[in-house]
């Protein structure tokens, strides 16, 4: 049997197995999700009481798949008289074809069967394979099958409606007709999940409607979507399907993620993080600025909305903490789970203030800088008041929800990743070495905007000051003369965390680090126990903490190596990073096309081609968006004095790539 098809369109999406089937066993995590909780748990075909035979999938887009079945396993020997095309597409609603060919030279009477079930199930439930009974409902009338939960306020229904009426059983759909030699027979299905809280149609679209429409309006979006991004010309095969791949990604992640539903940010991947991620959107809309500016311009303003106004230890917030996670399943909104939203996150805060700084730098916007004057300054606070926990001048984090909140609140955020040399795991309350360089970076961008925008010249030279007492405290603390570079973070004793890592390229794409010790830096992140021909290890080779497949402590993950790479042009080592940023592009092609969010950490000269890491969410924003920060720094380009210079670098064997 093929693989499973993923079909997804924002935060809605369908994962089954490859003959499109969707089975409730907890080991296969399959469904179709929308707002974090899974509405249909088992849909599967039966024809004359048979599961049907893979013959062969075509996808060319996100939002839809079709596959081609026979009723039994296709035999060498034999051919099929019956064959089965099912067709799927997803948009706020799944909208399903299965149509049946006969191939027979007489008429046949056939069978065909949906059994459907919803289980409701909360999408951490399904991501840990415990799923608790609930009391479901199911209600048939004229016009199709409604399957409903309740648990007080919390109410999920799916709603499901044929085009052909009358089918409907005990156990989902049931049909029997006779279909005449050489001809055909169809049936559409359309689902929606309704959730009462964020107020979806009460019922879906008229199911007669064209399967063939439905598709086309879709790809009408999407194709509207890429047509914002400038067209790329290039000798360079593999960048150019690596740039469309990057923007079809960006587009199906695109989501809604408040009621307003006017305003669509990028989700974080596919298949557990489809919501709002404050990380995770920021750097993605940074990666992609030059490109795709509305990103930004929408991801600062939901932000914005979002930013913490109080204290609440249980949701980790705080007044300016630009939030973590937010989410829309029943452990959220019972309070079993603190994402409503969740701010346990130390790098968010000053990322918001690079990026609204930084889309002023591109899009010459003073208006959205102005508009969002007071929540940047409330970031400012919290960097001061709230992110330093104990007064030395450094962020740190410590999680205040100790039943279900993060233990590491940085971008290696898996229990784990902060490990010295020796392999023993750090105990917080940690400040990692790139939250000071974002915060470093964020001090002289605020200033900036204090500057020009905001006319505070007090709260500019203040800003200022403090960003340069930071950049001589972080040499002192985190600076390791015997091992030539910067530790990964402070531990909770103020120990340097001492292992080498791939952060210490955020450092060179902050700014803070010092000229005197950027070579060294550059010779790290070039070196054979970091860089493995595809991207930038995670963690060393040389650390006793050091696992190829280890989520944080050795992969490759292609945000993390694309912020390297603009890193060491940044400090004017444009080869290196060109080298680096053609490794990327090549693992992505090798890879299909696009870039997942982590692949494993073997050197090239080892495996030849990347190895995927087999819990990898794809497609991911940050990934998707990492090649578009590549093409940025390969072309050197650059607003300045309300014009874009560039300064080309390119990779070797690379004669030209054109953006128009």
């Amino acid at each position: 049997m093929a693989s499973g098809l993923s079909v997804l369109n924002g935060g809605t999406f369908v994962l089954s197995d490859g003959v499109g089937d969707v089975d409730a066993d907890p080991e296969l995590m399959q469904g179709f999700f929308a707002d974090d909780t899974r509405f249909v748990s088992t849909w599967r075909l039966r024809v004359d009481g048979r599961a049907t035979g893979f013959v062969s999938a075509a996808q060319d887009e996100h939002f839809s798949a079709q596959v081609l079945l026979t009723p039994d396993a296709p035999d060498v020997y034999q051919a099929a008289d019956i064959s089965i095309l099912r067709r799927r597409t997803v948009d706020e609603v799944w909208v399903e074809e299965i149509l049946v060919m006969n191939h027979a030279t007489g008429p046949r009477h056939i069978v065909v069967e949906l059994e459907v079930a919803a289980d409701f199930a909360d999408l951490f439930e399904v991501k840990d394979r415990q799923i608790r009974e609930r009391a479901i409902t199911e209600t048939r009338d004229d016009r199709g099958l409604v399957i409903g939960y309740r648990s007080g306020n919390f109410v999920r229904e799916t709603r499901i409606a044929s085009n052909r009426p009358g089918g409907l059983v005990a156990s989902g759909f049931r049909f029997t007709p006779e279909i005449a030699a050489h001809e055909d027979w169809s049936v559409r299905f359309i689902l929606l999940p309704h959730s009462e809280q964020r107020g979806r149609a009460w019922w879906p679209r008229n199911p007669g409607a064209s399967f063939d429409a439905t598709t086309e309006r879709l790809r009408d979006e999407r194709r509207h979507f890429a047509e914002r991004a400038p067209d790329l010309v290039t000798d360079w095969p593999a960048l150019e399907r690596v740039y469309d791949r990057s923007i079809a990604d960006l587009g199906a992640l695109r989501l809604q993620p408040d009621e307003r539903r006017t305003e669509s940010i990028p989700a974080a991947g596919l298949p557990w993080f489809m919501a709002l991620f404050g990380r995770d959107s920021l750097i993605t809309s940074f990666e992609a600025l030059p490109f795709l500016p509305d990103l930004a311009t929408q991801t600062l303003r939901i932000l914005a909305r979002n930013q913490g106004r109080r204290i609440d230890d249980s949701r980790d917030e705080q007044p300016g903490k630009i939030l973590h996670e937010l989410r829309h399943g029943e452990l959220t909104v019972t309070g079993e789970l603190p994402y409503s939203p969740y701010y346990g996150t130390a790098d968010a805060t000053p990322l918001f203030l690079i990026l609204l700084d930084e889309h002023r730098r591109w899009t010459g916007d003073d208006k959205l800088a102005a508009e969002l004057e007071q929540p940047a300054r409330a970031a400012l606070e919290w960097i001061d008041q709230h992110g330093d926990l104990d007064g030395d001048g450094f962020v740190e984090y410590q999680r205040r929800n100790e039943r279900t909140g993060l233990i590491n609140q940085c971008w290696k955020d898996s229990w784990d990743s902060m490990r010295f040399k020796d392999g023993r795991v750090a105990e917080p309350p940690i400040a990692p070495c790139e939250v000071q360089g974002y915060v470093f970076d964020a001090r002289l961008r605020a200033a900036r905007l204090a500057d020009e925008v905001w006319g505070d010249m007090p709260l500019a030279r203040r800003l200022r000051a403090q960003a340069a007492a930071l950049r001589r405290s972080f040499r002192q603390a985190f600076w390791m003369p015997e091992r030539s570079g910067y530790a990964l973070a402070l531990d909770a004793e103020k120990r340097q965390v001492d292992s080498i890592t791939s952060n210490m390229g955020h450092l060179l794409w902050s700014g803070i680090v010092r000229r005197d010790h950027a070579a060294l830096v550059a010779g790290h992140l070039l070196g054979e126990h970091l860089f493995t021909g595809f991207g930038i290890r995670t963690m060393s080779t040389l650390d006793a903490g050091y696992n190829p497949i280890g989520y944080h402590v050795g992969t490759v993950w292609p945000h993390d190596s694309a912020i390297a790479v603009a890193g060491l042009a940044r400090y004017g080592y444009r080869d290196a990073a060109a080298r680096i940023a053609a490794g990327l592009i090549e693992a992505a092609d090798a890879l299909g096309g696009g870039l997942p969010e982590v692949f494993a950490g073997y050197s090239s000269a080892l495996t030849r081609l990347p190895i995927e890491y087999p819990t990898s969410a794809d497609p991911q924003a940050w990934a998707a968006a990492a090649p578009m920060l590549l093409i940025r720094v390969m072309l050197g380009l650059e607003p300045r004095g309300g014009a874009i210079t560039r300064d080309p670098v390119l990779p070797a064997g690379v004669g030209e790539i054109t953006l128009r």
